[in-house]
Order: structure tokens, then C-alpha cells, then sequence
């Protein structure tokens, strides 16, 4: 397992009729929860300004180990808003070290 630290993505769509129960749920109940799970060091939500999924949620995590905990398996999922949710995708981001610093004249 790797102790290198990654960027955990999810992308998901909402039925209409449970966007708003779901994106209160999902701040106050989901994002909370996972932040107590062991690794589990930020997060973020975003809304889609074109395209789709409409909403991702960025975490950064301590490495791949995060997966295997108890605790982790406890929150995972979306719960009662499984059978809303569509388009679900996920994907995880390991750092890549040939990025040009952000304060030169080309960036």
C-alpha cells in the first residue's frame, strides 16, 4: 500500500426531486464523516459549470491505505441517495512533480 498522498475525485449527478436533501446531507453528514475517518486530511465541493457529472467533491487523502480502514467502510457510499445518484465516477490522483511553478511569467 502506498503512504503517497493522493487526490480522491467523485462525480455524481442527483435526481432533481433530492438535490437539495442530498447536498444537505452530503455537507453536514458525509463530508464531516469521512473527514473523521483516519487519512482523510481535506475536502472540497464543486458544481459543474458545463457538462457533467453536476457536482464533485475533491479529498485529499494520506494514501491508498485510507481505503482499507473500518472507518472508512462504515461512511463510504451515498446511503440512502444511492438510488438518485447517476453518472457516478471516481478517480484518484497521485502528485506528478513536472509542474512548472505557478509564479512565472508563463503561467
Amino acid at each position: 500500500m502506498s503512504a503517497v498522498p493522493q487526490l480522491h475525485m467523485v462525480r455524481v449527478d442527483i435526481d432533481p426531486a433530492h438535490e437539495d436533501a442530498f447536498n444537505a446531507w452530503y455537507d453536514a453528514v458525509h463530508v464531516p464523516a469521512l473527514l473523521a475517518c483516519p487519512g482523510w486530511l481535506s475536502a472540497k465541493r464543486f458544481v459543474s459549470l458545463e457538462g457533467g457529472p453536476k457536482y464533485a467533491a475533491i479529498y485529499e487523502v494520506a494514501g491508498d491505505w485510507v481505503y482499507d480502514t473500518p472507518e472508512f467502510h462504515a461512511v463510504k457510499g451515498f446511503m440512502e441517495f444511492t438510488p438518485h445518484v447517476s453518472n457516478f465516477m471516481r478517480q484518484r490522483f497521485a502528485a506528478f512533480d513536472k509542474t512548472a511553478p505557478s509564479n512565472t511569467a508563463e503561467n
